[in-house]
């Protein structure tokens, strides 16, 4: 990741990256931003994205560490909700979201400039 990317992430105030770390292995991750909203009593809503988990290190139970971290933080920053979005449907992945605590909920709408990559 060009480090330019890294410092404009990490200079936005409401973004966080969670990092799971075995040793010097990087094996599971997500990014939190925590978004200013105009209802709700202004209460900030939490948008977790980048969830990635390594494949050798799958099925250990770090992304739903990072997960919970995530999840946390947005609590601990007064959010009142936190939603993910997957492009995802395999069953394993909506079971993983399913099993750490999401619910598949709601109407979910996007427009991009560029296209969905092909698998």
């Amino acid at each position: 990741m060009p480090s330019d990317i890294l410092g404009r992430f990490l200079a936005y105030e409401s973004s966080s990256i969670f990092i799971a770390r075995l040793g010097s292995a990087v094996v599971a991750s997500c990014s939190l931003v925590v978004v200013p909203n105009l209802t709700r009593g202004g209460s900030p809503y939490g948008l977790i994205e980048n969830v990635v988990t390594h494949r050798l290190y799958s099925r250990r139970g770090y992304g739903t560490q990072i997960l919970d971290r995530a999840v946390a933080a947005a609590w601990d920053a007064g959010c009142y909700k936190v939603m993910l979005l997957t492009g995802s449907d395999k069953a394993e992945t909506l079971r993983f979201y399913l099993s750490a605590g999401f619910e598949q909920s709601q109407t979910g709408f996007q427009k991009r400039r560029i296209p969905v990559r092909s698998p």
